[in-house]
């Protein structure tokens, strides 16, 4: 079987190497790909929004199975125009993609399944979202519609700071059309968590449960990222929990795709707020999530591209995944002044030092210039470790990180320290 990965980012990095693994696949590639992906697959030199390229690519190349990483090629439709022409294609459509392209489409779309989310409200006048920010309460959440890499997403503790998040989306339109509509949603306190879910349109199976690292800074400051780290499992999902999780959450929004006429298959994501024991719905994701996949993917110890080819062919139904038990934790070492303006092309070293027992580390942002590996975004590497307890698993992880260097590279060191805390509390 030959598979094409599309995508550029560690989360790709971690499918071309758990697809490798699979004694069905004589050969990867992937669609922009990275430097270290280079590694584990053949790059091709196609942007992965390039659809018509691609879809010639595919064809050309006779590719069994295609596997989309990002979110902006489902949400333009590359699925459907797969499909149409004959070739297998792991994702959602581009209707059941709307529930992360439209952040608007979503929030109505859990209301009509009765699905736990924050109260909201939705704004495409912003005089009228400004008007309304003056009778509300703080702190309170400013989302921008569309799609925003992450970062479309401001907690804001005033009236001042609400106002600032709403010029931002929609005079400065700093995401373009993703800021036409905003919502405004009350901010919820808690925990947060992650789980992801592989359909068929009917039946599914759930992953177990990570934990992301959304802020730049420790302690959960500073502005929203892509992602600065996970772990998992994540001690906030119990058993008990996961099966409330799935009973209010993924099982209503699986039947409720079907019955709207939209099928959903593929891997949906949801983000989640613990809520005094109860799980709210933060965001819908349509697709693997980054750096959730580094450290879920490493503890799976069934072949994925069984999975994969099970939701595309409808035959997940009494499909049993079966896992390692060790914790597994990923540390993201990112460009200096991400998420904001950073510099590139700054070489990486010490990569070579990393030996397999103890850390794998998964390429973000790097390409390959003469022989050595030069950071290309912003956040550059993951580093992933997997050991008995969560304990272990931090301190491999960061011994592993200090052996990395790059110019102004910078991560945060807490990842993880939520389950310590945890610990401590239940003593």
């Amino acid at each position: 079987m030959k598979v094409l990965i599309i995508g550029s980012g560690g989360r790709e990095h971690a499918l071309a190497w758990k697809v490798k693994q699979s004694p069905l696949v004589t050969k990867v590639y992937c669609a922009p790909g990275n430097g270290g992906i280079s590694e584990a697959a053949e790059c091709v030199d196609i942007k992965e929004d390039d659809i018509q390229a691609l879809l010639q690519w595919a064809k050309q190349k006779k590719i069994d199975l295609t596997i989309v990483g990002p979110e902006a090629p489902l949400a333009a439709g590359i699925v459907d125009i797969f499909e149409k022409e004959g070739l297998k294609i792991f994702g959602p459509s581009k209707k059941a993609a709307q529930l992360e392209g439209s952040k608007v489409f979503s929030k109505e779309f859990m209301l009509r399944c009765n699905i736990p989310t924050a109260d909201f409200k939705v704004f495409s006048d912003m005089a009228q979202a400004k008007e309304f920010i003056k009778k509300t309460k703080f702190p309170l959440v400013v989302k921008a519609d569309g799609l925003a890499c992450g970062k479309g997403v401001i907690i804001c503790n005033d009236k001042k700071e609400a106002s600032q998040a709403i010029d931002l989306m929609m005079k400065e339109r700093v995401f373009k059309e993703a800021g036409d509509k905003v919502i405004i949603e009350e901010c919820l306190q808690g925990e947060e968590a992650s789980i992801l879910a592989v359909s068929d349109g009917e039946s599914y199976v759930v992953l177990e449960p990570s934990q992301d690292h959304k802020r730049i800074f420790d302690d959960d400051l500073g502005p929203n990222t892509g992602g600065m780290g996970a772990y998992s499992p994540a001690p906030v999902i119990d058993k008990a929990m996961l099966k409330k999780i799935e009973a209010r959450v993924i099982d209503p929004a699986i039947r409720g795709m079907r019955r709207e006429g939209m099928p959903f298959k593929g891997v949906l994501y949801a983000g989640l707020m613990m809520v005094a024991n109860e799980p709210y719905v933060l965001e819908f994701n349509v697709r693997f999530g980054d750096p959730e996949t580094q450290v879920i993917l490493p503890r799976l110890n069934n072949d994925l591209v069984e999975i994969i080819d099970a939701s595309c062919e409808g035959r997940l139904n009494d499909y049993r995944l079966i896992w390692d038990d060790r914790a597994c934790i990923c540390v993201v070492m990112s460009s200096g002044g991400y998420p904001g303006a950073y510099e590139k092309g700054k070489q990486i070293t010490g990569l070579e030092s990393i030996k397999t027992e103890e850390a794998v580390v998964f390429h973000s942002g790097t390409k390959k210039e003469n022989g050595m590996f030069v950071t290309s975004g912003g956040r550059v590497l993951g580093v992933t470790s997997l050991d008995d307890t969560i304990e272990e698993a931090i301190s491999k992880v960061y011994k592993s990180v200090e052996k990395i260097q790059f110019d102004r590279c910078f991560f945060r060191r807490d990842i993880g320290a939520k389950v310590l805390a945890r610990q401590v509390t239940n003593r």
